[in-house]
């Protein structure tokens, strides 16, 4: 039987090794989409300037019920990869995932996001195009929004470009994903002037899903094994569980609640 880990979770683990796996292609984001939902419609662009393919999003049926969900796409093969800057999302993409957080509140759909990118894209047209803007506005967006959301971390969630989508009621984490505000590299070369000390930086930076659940960062960390579909069908059991739960209560308790978990931290 699938079970969720909700204890301490493989504390002697290596975080180097951990970031390492974060960074291959273990889950894919359709692979994803397709096994927690049925009859998914994409939807396309941010109704102001462009359509960002490394930010899937759309509607589906979560064991019969409709759930917006939301994915961050690294690419398939090389291409695919170089066209969505493994993941990196430009502002249109935020605003796309804004339009429909907007669209689920008002159809009364609990949204899933899936989250596997390095960060926001750094390039020039981006920050021109209000790149910080954008992500600020989705994390207003995510602090308003009167129905359930559920954002999990199947690969890496790193920096604001994760938070974006990831200022949910709950976050969930694979096992072997990450969650931090830089990448070691980046930390390693900010703390030390040397990026080759990324792994010591690793140690140290708790991003790791044992060390974020250990202080409350995340919610549930879920093992990973080699029979993909049982994942996903554990996944879809507890989604409606905590759906179930979260639509039980008044919406303003919901939003207190949300906000109050980010005061927090």
């Amino acid at each position: 039987m699938f079970e969720f880990v909700k204890t301490i979770f493989k504390k002697d683990v290596n975080p180097a090794e951990v970031v390492k796996k974060s960074r291959e292609d273990r889950f894919l984001a359709r692979e994803l989409i397709n096994g927690l939902v049925s009859d998914f419609i994409e939807f396309h662009g941010d109704r102001l300037s462009a359509d960002d393919t490394s930010v899937i999003g759309g509607i589906g049926r979560l064991k019969g019920r409709p759930v917006t969900i939301i994915a961050i796409d690294k690419g398939v093969d090389i291409h695919d990869k170089l066209s969505k800057r493994n993941g990196s999302p430009q502002p249109w993409g935020y605003r796309k995932a804004q339009r429909l957080m907007k669209q689920a509140a008002k159809f009364n759909r609990p949204i899933i996001t899936l989250i596997n990118t390095p960060g926001a894209f750094p390039g020039m047209e981006a920050e021109a195009q209000g790149q910080g803007e954008a992500i600020a506005q989705s994390i207003l967006e995510s602090m308003k929004l009167t129905m359930p959301m559920i954002a999990i971390i199947y690969g890496e969630g790193g920096s604001g470009g994760a938070l974006a989508l990831a200022t949910a009621d709950q976050v969930w984490m694979f096992e072997n994903a990450t969650y931090s505000i830089l990448s070691p590299e980046g930390f390693a070369s900010i703390l030390w002037k040397d990026a080759k000390r990324s792994e010591e930086a690793a140690a140290i930076m708790g991003i790791t899903p044992a060390d974020l659940l250990e202080k409350h960062v995340i919610d549930q960390i879920i093992p990973e094994g080699r029979h993909h579909a049982k994942i996903f069908e554990g996944m879809q059991e507890k989604l409606v569980e905590e759906f179930d739960a979260m639509q039980a209560l008044p919406k303003r308790e919901l939003i207190e609640s949300r906000r109050a978990r980010y005061r927090a931290f």
